[in-house]
């Protein structure tokens, strides 16, 4: 679940989530995620059998076969 979490961001470091993630619920991460769109991290890829999460150049390529 850590991997859709913008961990670089202002308001991820600002509400002391590295410290508080572990603890908390899926429930409640998910929550978390739908308050804020700037506590979610991006790109987002979803295709059929896979989902990328932010932008790693070599896993594009290999997913999107260039």
């Amino acid at each position: 679940m850590k991997k859709f979490f913008n961990t670089s961001g202002q308001l991820y470091k600002e509400l002391k989530l590295k410290d508080k993630l572990p603890t908390m619920s899926e429930d409640e991460q998910y929550s978390l995620l739908a308050s804020d769109g700037m506590l979610v991290k991006r790109p987002i890829l979803i295709g059929d059998g896979f989902v990328l999460v932010g932008f790693k150049e070599a896993d594009w390529k290999a997913v999107l076969g260039i």
